[in-house]
């Protein structure tokens, strides 16, 4: 009776064997270097192109948009999106006074300013004028512009809000300011105040009732010269840039909202009051003035990914046998070029490249403004000529983008 009972019992399973199988989200966070390294090498048999763990092709940018006009309490701004990186800039404007300069009229370049630029440039041509080698000097010098970069808004969970700025945030912000230098984009002659001096002369030949005629004759007497205008002020551009979302590839980002938030920038109109003994702006919307930039350069960021992670990149040293000298021979590995590398690539990779692209278009010549590589040797001059190229179609891409915005 109890085998019977033992018999018709039924039968519970016992607990199933541990999968040996991984989620691909475990995967990537215990063996990271393998992880990606299985989706940029498949195996010959399947025929199938290398693509990276985010689906996108090596040499494939993230989706791009961008907004301007967001923040209303600032001279211009402007929010910029690649895939999960998202920056937010805002321009803010203040007035500087050359009484507050220590060194004006005394430098060279301050006082060849007012000598040669005698009249503010109202030519919206775009075109670079021959005449403004003080420009550089005068915003370097008196820092016209000043961009900061802040990461602790929460953009990432490495970065707490309210905390102190990293070393990224200093080093993203200095890098800001060394290509608004090194591109000259922004005009100093669009941050000048100027006064204009009556010129008692010519209202006293107006009251005199004397023609135009008698104008011309006079003009090129000493006593009939009209007094030069004078700077008395400048705008100073204070350019905030928060990451509100960091996935990767911060700089680009960055600097994309930056040209946006530029080309969003309007000044109002200001000029000396001489009653008032101080400068004086108008309210009148209207009469606010954009800044003309010197062309849009836009920037593009690689990363190299190595196949073997623990192999020294560095050139071997070997003995020759004939000569008794020794010579230098690179390792060989298998390396990956990957445009807009996002947060889980970049600490994959060590070798890094940001190349800055201009266009003029009316001149038809491609401008290199920048191109810096570190980190490593396995990038060539050939694979930069090709870098350049791609480089320049993203110009264009990212420039169409800036240029649809209203």
């Amino acid at each position: 009776m109890a085998a019977s009972a033992t018999a018709g019992a039924p039968v519970i399973p016992g607990p199933s064997p541990p999968s040996l199988s991984l989620p691909p989200s475990q995967f990537a966070r215990l063996q990271p270097h393998a992880y990606l390294l299985a989706h940029l090498s498949p195996p010959p048999s399947s025929q199938q192109s290398p693509l990276r763990a985010n689906g996108r092709k090596p040499l494939e940018f993230r989706a791009t948009s961008a907004n301007s006009g967001s923040l209303t309490h600032t001279n211009g701004s402007a929010v910029v999106r690649i895939g999960d990186t998202a920056a937010v800039c805002g321009v803010r404007a203040e007035i500087l006074h050359t009484e507050d300069i220590a060194s004006w009229g005394v430098s060279a370049p301050f006082s060849g300013t007012k000598r040669r630029k005698t009249q503010p440039d109202n030519d919206d041509s775009g075109e670079d004028d021959e005449d403004e080698d003080c420009d550089d000097s005068q915003i370097r010098d008196l820092n016209l512009v000043v961009p900061n970069l802040s990461l602790s808004t929460g953009c990432a969970p490495g970065f707490i809000p309210g905390a102190p700025p990293s070393a990224l945030a200093q080093s993203l912000s200095h890098q800001l300011l060394s290509m608004l230098h090194s591109s000259n984009i922004v005009r100093a002659d669009d941050l000048r105040i100027w006064y204009h001096p009556p010129d008692f002369d010519a209202i006293g030949r107006q009251e005199a009732g004397q023609d135009t005629e008698m104008e011309t004759d006079t003009a090129g007497d000493e006593d009939s010269v009209s007094p030069e205008p004078e700077i008395r002020g400048f705008w100073v551009l204070y350019i905030d840039v928060m990451m509100i979302s960091l996935s990767g590839n911060p700089f680009d980002a960055a600097w994309a909202a930056v040209l946006a938030a530029l080309r969003d920038t309007r000044l109002p109109k200001a000029w000396w009051d001489v009653d008032n003994d101080m400068i004086l702006c108008s309210d009148e919307a209207s009469e606010a003035k954009k800044l003309n930039l010197r062309g849009l350069p836009i920037a593009s960021s690689f990363s190299v990914f190595e196949a073997d992670a623990a192999a020294d990149w560095r050139a071997v040293v070997l003995p020759d046998a004939e000569n008794g000298i020794a010579k230098q021979t690179s390792s060989e590995q298998k390396t990956w070029i990957l445009a807009d590398p996002d947060g889980f690539e970049e600490n994959l990779c060590q070798e890094r490249i940001c190349i800055v692209i201009d266009q003029d278009e009316k001149k038809g010549v491609t401008k290199i403004v920048s191109m810096e590589k570190n980190g490593g040797l396995s990038v060539g001059r050939d694979d930069l000529r090709t870098l350049v190229d791609i480089s320049t179609q993203r110009q264009k891409q990212v420039k169409a983008i800036l240029q649809g915005l209203q």
